[in-house]
């Protein structure tokens, strides 16, 4: 299950863009509550405590407690936040009104563990790439998970992990594999890397079949070109022979 975070909020009425950047001045966050078949509300949070919050990254795939002007709770997760594009600064909030039983796609991270126990880690000229860090799941807040956790303790060199592989706990479905099974892409492969990139035996046999190919088509040149010369030879040869006949 999700870290339980609780986010101190106060209600505003002063809204536009000269009010948003009075609030930042001030150190506050303008933030926006929607959802729920409700009117969205406008709020504002301490932007000290937004950003702090912000380096757990269970923060953004959990279920949040908004309390409002101290007495009024709402269950909630963050869908939108905005940051400055170089500065530690975050400049807007969306929040999400949820409550039980109601179905939530979030994007969750992955989690990889035991890579240091696989073949494919332990094999020189392998390479484990990771191609996908988070994906969207569909839960329940109750169901939501912090993260999915993939064990590559199994993994071999030249393997992949689809997605479909990843073990989902219970209340827990990936959408993108109910729509079509193409979506299965793989998260994480272990790729063979060339000897020349790195060490590894069959990255160098495959280097050395190469070579070999390269010299075997030298040889058969080298031979080309032999023969060609003596046929030229025989030319010459013939010629000499048929004008001293004549």
């Amino acid at each position: 299950m999700s870290k339980s975070f609780e986010i101190a909020a106060e209600l505003r009425a002063d809204v536009g863009k000269g009010a948003s950047r009075r609030l930042r001045r001030a150190g506050k966050v303008p933030a926006v509550l929607y959802g729920a078949d409700r009117e969205p509300v406008s709020l504002t949070v301490d932007h000290n405590f937004m950003i702090h919050a912000i380096e757990d990254e269970a923060f953004r795939s959990s279920v949040l407690q908004l309390v409002v002007d101290d007495n009024k709770r709402q269950s909630v997760v963050l869908r939108d936040l905005q940051q400055h594009p170089f500065k530690p600064l975050i400049t807007h909030i969306d929040f999400l009104r949820v409550s039980a039983g109601q179905e939530l796609r979030m994007q969750v991270p992955l989690h990889f563990v035991n890579e240091e126990r696989s073949e494919a880690a332990r094999q020189a000229g392998v390479v484990v790439s990771y191609q996908v860090t988070e994906i969207e799941i569909s839960a329940t807040p109750e169901n939501l998970p912090e993260y999915l956790e993939v064990d590559l303790s199994g993994l071999e060199p030249g393997d992949s992990v689809l997605i479909s592989q990843i073990p989902l706990p219970a209340g827990v479905t990936i959408p993108a594999l109910e729509v079509s099974e193409d979506n299965d892409s793989a998260v994480v492969s272990a790729i063979y890397i060339r000897a020349g990139q790195g060490t590894g035996e069959m990255a160098a046999a495959a280097d050395e079949a190469a070579d070999v190919a390269s010299e075997v088509e030298t040889l058969a040149e080298s031979a080309d070109e032999e023969a060609s010369d003596e046929d030229e030879a025989d030319g010459d040869a013939d010629e000499e022979s048929g004008a001293r006949d004549r």
